[in-house]
């Protein structure tokens, strides 16, 4: 039995008996034990995380170590080389570097792979590992082996991680005359404001329908979600309500002299759609403003404080919960503690208008894609068609050329199986040409004017 749980047993007495029976507890622990009790392990790893426990998964407690750290992680910025890459089991092919960035100035190209990460071969590494190395690698100067298409030889580079800021609005483009796509892949400060300009680039009010995406998003700051829905409800209306013990029913509204975009809207969300993503979805949902495709989206809609406590100690604890305009929780229920009891009404998570699954992948296509033979192909490609525009229409013959590329590396599939696939292969090889000859922007709008969800959003308008 941990101290926490001998001390929630008289959860029934006053307090001053509490306390005096947990103290008891204690003194009897630290005098007959086997072993001696360290008194920060008895508290810190004991029983206050035991005490903790049975409210939620997200109330934590932090050691002067923990805590530490979390507040370097606040304060610290994003570091990185400044490229975009293909992960495949044992495969790191780069598909764009950024101009000016430390990846672009060392002569690294669109179709180099990465083999080795300081000292690491890349090739022994399934897809997980490759995130933790290419993770652990931005924090300090990093040794990178290179090999070249046509060049024998492995070139060496030594890259330094610069601070890099990655838009939190990184796709804007038209799907169709007067329909826009916008996609937020997080919230940040300037989301709103981003978001706007996004908008207008594409047209502003003169759009006739918009498409925004918010798959995969697991949130960020509110501020900037309230400000993302205010671009589309009128003054007055509600947001989010938030309720908590220490916080009884406050609500957010659209501020006055707000002028909304009024053309219509479809959000597309997922399963990784998470908080702030969620607190603009449920308000456009509740609203009859935007009507939702996709899947369910994850159900975090919680208040999370962070309190200082002596000694360098710290503590996450959940003080309150979002809920839309129609009092739908966000947060999803979990079994035992407060998010059981506050989350009573509704089941969690925003659920689509129009349910759509993603694409999901044939035999044929996850093995082209496992093999990385639309990127190694594409490489090839240009080098002998240089001078591609974002406009580029791929070749019958190109497709011709791809089938025989993959008999020549033992990838064979039968003429069924290659007719059932031809347009998801076309489709999938102009991508990744585009990807390396203009960048993964346009190679991205190729692929969201074929994705099944996408679709399903444009005739949701």
């Amino acid at each position: 039995m941990t101290l926490a749980l001998a001390f929630l047993l008289f959860a029934a007495d006053d307090l001053p008996q509490l306390v005096k029976r947990f103290v008891d507890v204690f003194a009897l622990v630290e005098q007959e034990a086997a072993d001696p009790v360290p008194v920060d392990k008895a508290f810190y790893e004991g029983a206050i995380p035991a005490l903790l426990r049975p409210l939620d998964p997200h109330s934590v407690f932090f050691d002067p170590g923990q805590f530490e750290q979390l507040q370097q992680m606040q304060k610290s910025t994003s570091k990185g080389f400044g490229s975009v890459v293909s992960l495949l089991p044992g495969r790191v092919i780069v598909l764009q570097c950024l101009p000016g960035a430390p990846m672009a100035r060392s002569g690294i190209s669109p179709g180099d792979e990465i083999v080795s990460i300081n000292g690491y071969q890349i090739g022994y590494l399934e897809v997980e590992q490759l995130v933790q190395l290419l993770g652990a690698s931005r924090g300090q100067p990093a040794r990178i082996e290179v090999r070249r298409p046509a060049n024998a030889r492995l070139l060496q580079f030594v890259l330094t991680p610069e601070e890099m800021q990655s838009p939190s609005v990184d796709r804007a483009f038209m799907l169709k005359p007067d329909i826009g796509y916008v996609r937020i892949a997080s919230f940040d400060i300037s989301t709103g404001k981003d978001t706007k300009a996004a908008i207008e680039k594409l047209g502003g009010a003169n759009l006739k329908g918009l498409v925004l995406d918010l798959r995969n998003n697991p949130g960020g700051v509110l501020q900037a979600a309230m400000e993302v829905a205010a671009l589309f409800l009128k003054p007055g209306l509600k947001i989010l309500s938030v309720k908590g013990r220490s916080v009884k029913g406050e609500e957010v509204t659209v501020p006055e002299r707000n002028v909304p975009y009024e053309f219509p809207v479809t959000i597309l969300l997922n399963g990784k759609s998470a908080s702030s993503s969620e607190v603009v979805s449920g308000a456009l949902q509740d609203n009859k403003r935007a009507k939702i495709v996709g899947e369910t989206s994850y159900g975090k809609g919680l208040v999370e404080s962070v309190f200082p406590l002596s000694s360098g100690t710290g503590m996450a604890l959940t003080t309150a919960f979002y809920y839309t305009p129609s009092g739908r929780s966000i947060q999803k229920p979990l079994s035992g503690g407060t998010l059981d009891a506050a989350t009573s009404k509704g089941e969690g998570g925003i659920k689509p208008d129009v349910p759509v699954q993603p694409e999901s992948h044939t035999r044929l296509g996850a093995a082209l894609d496992a093999s990385g033979s639309f990127a190694t192909f594409a490489t090839e490609f240009l080098r002998a068609n240089r001078d591609l525009t974002e406009d580029f229409v791929l070749p019958a013959k190109t497709v011709d050329q791809f089938k025989v590329f993959l008999s020549q590396r033992n990838i064979q599939p039968g003429i069924a199986e290659w007719s059932r696939e031809s347009e998801w292969i076309t489709n999938r090889l102009k991508q990744e040409i585009l990807n390396q000859a203009v960048g993964v922007e346009k190679g991205d709008e190729v692929e969201m004017k074929r994705d099944p969800q996408v679709l399903a959003a444009l005739k949701a308008l």
